[in-house]
């Protein structure tokens, strides 16, 4: 159930002071994860044609790279999305906003947009003005973790099942509706990527950010280094 009442405690990722950190672009490349064995990642996202899903800024990588060299033995990073493009964004977007507003009619335009932000950034701002979702400037990485065989371990949620998650009950990083043993996978993503300078969204257990206008927000940087790709 949707509790507007209650100030929303996180910064969300349209917030208007998100919104307001300049992007200094520094042309930094993206580098393509199958061309590398290091960090697992696939199969793909349920995205329609996102077949660029797995590439991300160097400087991602490397400190993807850093942050699984931290984690327990048995374990590894597996990448589940990287670089989205504008138009993939809009679609999921508008299906967050179309699935609100079937299951909650009485909700405002602003109330239905802002409830879709807690889960997806958008392509097209409150006010009618351009934005720049994290995903699309290759500096944002949907991440969760595996075992040595590839098997996912008990992350509270797949994210195959986050988009029927409307409420954000099993989503929050903090969800205290998961496993005991899903919060402990969860702690110890956390920790090894926090280590390494990435930035969570914490309504997303998932989503992790290096150099885009969240990272530069919550990290107090006065400017982002990566724009749209």
């Amino acid at each position: 159930m949707l509790n507007l009442s209650q100030k929303e405690k996180n910064i969300l990722i349209a917030d208007p002071a998100v919104l307001a950190i300049p992007i200094h672009e520094n042309n930094e490349p993206l580098i393509d994860l199958i061309t590398q064995k290091e960090i697992a990642y696939g199969p793909p996202a349920l995205l329609p044609d996102n077949t660029n899903y797995t590439k991300m800024r160097k400087t991602v990588y490397d400190k993807l790279k850093q942050a699984q060299a931290m984690l327990p033995q048995g374990l590894k990073l597996c990448l589940y999305e990287a670089y989205r493009s504008l138009e993939l964004q809009q679609i999921i977007f508008q299906e967050r906003y179309d699935n609100l507003q079937k299951l909650h009619p009485e909700l405002t335009h602003e109330e239905l947009f802002i409830e879709s932000t807690k889960f997806v950034s958008p392509v097209i701002n409150l006010d009618g003005s351009k934005n720049i979702p994290p995903h699309s400037t290759g500096a944002a990485i949907d991440v969760y973790l595996i075992d040595l065989e590839g098997k996912v371990v008990d992350m509270g949620i797949h994210l195959d099942d986050t988009y029927n998650d409307l409420t954000g009950k099993y989503c929050h990083t903090d969800s205290q509706a998961i496993s005991a043993k899903a919060k402990e996978y969860r702690n110890i993503m956390n920790k090894v990527l926090q280590a390494v300078g990435f930035i969570n969204y914490p309504t997303e257990y998932w989503h992790w950010s290096y150099g885009d206008r969240y990272w530069a927000h919550q990290s107090h940087h006065k400017f982002a280094i990566y724009g749209s790709v």
